[in-house]
């Protein structure tokens, strides 16, 4: 049941700042310390390593302990769903989240992992992306959600191409 009114569609501080930070910000400093330390010049294939292990890694493994703790968070504040029947299916999506999530993080210490968490969480984010943008109601979450999905797809799929 889709009820979106105005106090539903108000931004969740939390979500926005934990997924910009996780998606934008930890990705750079984990860049910039790998290069401090390593004295290497940071690169594409660098940047990537911390991408995944931050913006899909770490980002999937916490929403996804988080939707099988609280599916209601997910259902109200993204999807707008005041119903309990679909916290179950919530649930599984928790499990397919730190799925995902731990390919990335141990691509951290495989390196091997990483063009296959590429693929499949390049082809996860865009099609979530693409699936909030067909949603005639979504709120603000749901838009943030919208936006950082594709660009996390735009992201890997880059790294895709190049590698292949």
């Amino acid at each position: 049941m889709n009820t979106t009114n105005n106090t539903e569609d108000l931004p969740n501080k939390f979500y926005i700042v934990s997924v910009s930070v996780l998606t934008f910000v930890l990705p750079i400093i984990f860049l910039f310390s790998d290069n401090l330390i390593s004295g290497s010049s940071p690169t594409f294939f660098l940047f990537i390593k911390w991408f995944l292990f931050s913006a899909v890694g770490l980002r999937l493994f916490l929403a996804g302990i988080k939707q099988i703790k609280n599916p209601a968070f997910t259902a109200k504040h993204i999807f707008h769903i005041d119903n309990t029947e679909s916290f179950p299916i919530l649930r599984e999506l928790g499990f397919a989240n730190i799925c995902f999530g731990l390919v990335a993080l141990i691509s951290l210490f495989k390196p091997e992992w990483r063009i296959v968490s590429a693929f499949a969480s390049g082809l996860y984010f865009g099609i979530a992306g693409i699936q909030h943008t067909l949603q005639q109601n979504s709120g603000v979450n749901e838009k943030f959600a919208q936006w950082t999905d594709l660009i996390i797809s735009i992201v890997l799929f880059a790294f895709f191409i190049k590698v292949i």
